[in-house]
């Protein structure tokens, strides 16, 4: 079983940055696919950033691409989401998503772990 742990949300405004991170417990963070989902207030469930284990192969979704940034930091065990440019319709819940496989943006409900979230709201 994998724990992990989301922090780093906060009110950032339209425009802005705003870095998010995760740690898992008891794995690595390149022994595992990663990645961050986010859900709106009565929104389903979407896929913002994929990476996969081992091997640092990305995905993005469409309307995050060029503005969002995922990586993981090895030596400190941490997996980031650097959000720049924040848009109103990035605000919501940020999840931290982990797979013993592969993360797949458009199937949230096949991944593995989830953390328990942070929230994200832009402000315009």
């Amino acid at each position: 079983q994998v724990e992990l742990v989301e922090s780093g949300g906060g009110v950032v405004q339209a425009g802005g940055s705003l870095r998010l991170s995760c740690v898992p417990s008891g794995k690595s963070v390149s022994s595992l696919a990663m990645g961050w989902f986010r859900q709106a207030p009565g929104k389903e469930r979407e896929g913002v950033a994929e990476i996969e284990k081992e091997v640092d192969s990305i995905s993005y979704a469409a309307s995050v691409k060029g503005r969002f940034t995922i990586s993981r930091d090895k030596n400190k065990n941490i997996l980031y989401l650097q959000m720049n440019r924040v848009k109103p319709e990035d605000t919501g819940m940020y999840y931290c998503a982990a797979d013993e496989g592969s993360i797949f943006l458009s199937v949230p409900s096949s991944t593995d772990y989830w953390g328990q979230g942070t929230q994200v709201t832009v402000s315009s």
